[in-house]
């Protein structure tokens, strides 16, 4: 059977469908995160409570990548991603209405819970359909797709909060995800390497126990862990930073601020296309240099200058996560879809922990504390990338 390759109808129809699904997934998984200070202002609580709302949705997520790819294995990745993404927009429309933060949290956990069914299934997908000449740049195009809808959620839910609510600004977004999401489940091509069959939770675990056996493997998941607790970290609290005394912004300008997120969308591509010709660990060491003198930019205290910060931070990081994605189906050939879900599970973990952690420094020690947090996990994903690519190299 032929793989997915560029320049065929399919190859197209495969990433511009995933690109879809990715924009769904992180548009509605960081709603909540650009009204965080209307979150605080409405239900009266502190800058770490409001976090709670991402770390919610981002926590549940992290947790369900450890039995969602035994749900694949038995009902297929096609349809897993396309319910998966019907039922967090349904949900996005129930968030909409809640009357308390407490049951706003509960709601956004359980959307955490079914949007697990589609990144790691998405991962696993590329890995399993594409060819291996083409799979580096279809993994980068569908993480643009998680940088356009993350941009474009934000933005949308910042001016429409203005405009109208953030109650508003949730309910339309859950409406225009769900037509996303029916376009998804009519253009994705069914899986040609991939049936579904029953597994054990026996066999399921015996994979899970393959996909931790690797050392390599392991360290590429606590990259994502670091790289990604620095990255929701950064911009979980920047709003807080823009909007309070020194700047006055509004929450559509807010909004805005994640147009850099285009930035990402280009070095997703660019990097994942350089990965395969000069190595992932390489890569990951240029797009974290880039990272680290990206925040390091946004202790100025001019605002276009804390704005390119943002966007240099942002490229890295994108390019970052695009190598160690496709890093992770090279190095688990035979359980790609557990070692998918165990790096998004350690993935979502450090935007969960890492990010609500950083709540504390923030009210402790303001955008200092977050610019120190975030350096020093980059460096540490420096490093380790170091002794992951020897560990690689030793093992051929």
């Amino acid at each position: 059977m032929s793989y997915l390759e560029r320049g065929r109808p399919e190859y197209l129809r495969a990433t511009l469908s995933l690109f879809a699904g990715a924009f769904v997934t992180f548009a509605i998984l960081y709603t909540t995160q650009p009204i965080l200070p209307e979150l605080s202002k409405q239900f009266h609580v502190s800058p770490t409570e409001a976090s709670l709302s991402v770390s919610a949705a981002t926590g549940a997520l992290a947790i369900s990548m450890l039995w969602v790819s035994g749900i694949s294995d038995i009902w297929g990745r096609k349809r897993l991603m396309s319910a998966s993404l019907v039922a967090s927009a349904l949900l996005a429309i129930v968030v909409s209405f809640s009357p308390s933060l407490p049951l706003l949290i509960a709601l956004r956990a359980l959307q955490g819970i079914v949007l697990a069914g589609f990144p790691s299934i998405a991962m696993a997908y590329v890995n399993e359909e594409f060819h291996p000449s083409s799979a580096g740049s279809a993994m980068g195009l569908y993480v643009s797709g998680t940088s356009v809808g993350g941009m474009v959620g934000r933005m949308v839910t910042g001016a429409l909060t203005d405009a109208l609510s953030w109650r508003y600004a949730i309910l339309i977004l859950g409406f225009l995800s769900l037509s996303i999401a029916a376009l998804f489940w009519f253009t994705l091509p069914r899986p040609r390497h991939f049936s579904p069959r029953r597994v054990s939770v026996r066999e399921q675990f015996q994979r899970l126990r393959e996909a931790l056996g690797k050392p390599q493997l392991v360290g590429v998941y606590t990259l994502g862990f670091l790289l990604m607790g620095g990255f929701v970290t950064t911009y979980n609290y920047i709003s807080y930073l823009l909007m309070g005394p020194r700047y006055h912004l509004s929450q559509t300008w807010v909004g805005m601020i994640f147009v850099v997120y285009l930035t990402g969308t280009l070095s997703s591509a660019w990097i994942g296309r350089r990965a395969d010709k000069v190595g992932r660990g390489r890569s990951i060491q240029l797009s974290s240099t880039i990272s680290i003198v990206g925040i390091a930019v946004t202790w100025s205290p001019n605002l276009i200058l804390k704005i390119l910060g943002l966007a240099l931070f942002t490229f890295g990081f994108f390019g970052c996560h695009a190598v160690a994605s496709g890093w992770v189906g090279r190095l688990a050939p035979h359980t790609r879809a557990q070692a998918s879900s165990l790096y998004l599970l350690f993935y979502y973990a450090g935007s969960s922990l890492v990010g609500a952690f950083g709540g504390t420094l923030w009210v402790s020690l303001g955008w200092s504390g977050i610019i120190g947090l975030v350096m020093i996990l980059y460096v540490a994903a420096m490093v380790l990338s170091v002794f992951i690519t020897k560990a690689d190299t030793a093992d051929r």
